[in-house]
């Protein structure tokens, strides 16, 4: 059925075109549903290396913050080291 001549013809041609481009969008996600799946696991993996990478920061600030302290308890009090 042709509606090019009737009023509104313009608006259904375009609702007929946003409704086709809906559709295929839909139908390309519904094939690619492991895209998600992908993505939560890399950002799980990016939350797992950040959590390490923070646990050894705390272990080397505690390393040295001990080391610092034992320098500081081994040196005498005028700061002039024995030799």
């Amino acid at each position: 059925m042709n509606i090019s001549g009737l009023p509104g013809a313009e608006a259904v041609g375009y609702l007929r075109a946003l409704l086709g481009a809906r559709t295929a969008r839909l139908r390309s996600a519904v094939r690619q549903r492991d895209r998600g799946a992908s993505a939560v696991e890399l950002a799980v993996i990016t939350a797992v290396l950040v959590a390490i990478a923070i646990a050894l920061l705390a272990v080397i600030k505690t390393f040295v913050t001990n080391q610092s302290n034992q320098i500081n308890s081994n040196t005498p009090a005028g700061g002039n080291s024995p030799g």
